[in-house]
């Protein structure tokens, strides 16, 4: 009898923050879908606050039967996200997605936000996107079917929104931007790019250690929805499948074959921020 291979058979993603959280999930469910994940994070060893490492979440997806490789590094340097690039060439042949997930939170209003944390969410979020999708791209032209996934949401110009914390919405709907410009820019190469957002908060650690962390995690979806509506859009025909600002459970339903009820959050999970 034919085996029916599974839908990310031998296909390499390349992820950004993917210790734990989202990342990870993403990861475990590329991993359960045959692709090979290359990991590029800072966490080699264990955070006080914050669980998991590289390592650990490498390890984790070897267990959801994919096959993964640590790359220890900062996705703000353009040396060490070259270094988990090649790293990715040299172990599987090539990327085939590239996944902006990394990314720095601080919504103090404008007045109190210390410069430091509005140069990091700059860092991270916008540069740390555009670096790891620059050195992704001479391989995503050569893959059969080549995704630029990234974790940033619609661009929705409701002054609550704009006016909420002006520097975190800076820095994600560049993140945004940038992708919908890649889906332009690389139309004629079939190079998909599209951005995923979570439709109410999900339960990942920043929830956690926030001070009614458990109030929250009770009311937020896991990170599996995430990961599960990232494998089902980088499994779609990259050229009939671009330039998209998705949000998760929309996904899933479209897809069909999921409950959104496995995902938890209760009755009535938490809108996630920039969705009215």
């Amino acid at each position: 009898m034919a085996v029916t291979p599974l839908p990310l058979s031998d296909r390499t993603l390349v992820i950004s923050g993917a210790s734990r959280g989202i990342g990870l999930a993403i990861g475990i469910a590329a991993a359960r879908r045959g692709a090979n994940v290359v990991l590029l994070a800072k966490t080699d060893t264990p955070h006080p606050k914050l669980p998991g490492t590289v390592h650990t979440a490498a390890a984790e997806i070897e267990a959801a039967g994919g096959a993964a490789l640590a790359v220890v590094g900062d996705v703000r340097s353009e040396d060490d996200v070259h270094r988990a690039v090649d790293a990715a060439v040299a172990r599987f042949g090539g990327v085939d997605v590239c996944v902006n997930n990394a990314s720095a939170i601080a919504t103090e209003p404008s007045e109190t936000l210390p410069v430091k944390k509005f140069d990091l969410m700059l860092d991270v979020n916008t540069r740390g996107t555009f670096l790891l999708t620059r050195a992704c791209l001479p391989h995503l032209r050569r893959a059969a079917n080549p995704h630029i996934l990234t974790i940033a949401p619609p661009i929705n110009l409701n002054p609550y929104w704009l006016g909420a914390h002006p520097a975190y919405t800076l820095s994600k709907y560049a993140m945004s931007l940038l992708t919908l410009g890649w889906a332009a820019e690389f139309a004629d190469a079939g190079i998909a790019a599209n951005c995923l957002w979570p439709q109410t908060y999900i339960a990942t650690s920043a929830v956690t250690n926030l001070p009614d962390g458990d109030d929250l995690v009770a009311r937020s979806r896991s990170p599996e929805i995430m990961g599960d509506a990232a494998a089902e859009i980088i499994g779609r025909p990259a050229r009939e499948a671009t330039g998209d600002c998705h949000v998760d459970a929309e996904v899933l339903v479209e897809a069909g074959g999921y409950d959104l009820a496995d995902y938890g959050g209760g009755a009535q999970p938490l809108p996630d921020m920039f969705l009215d």
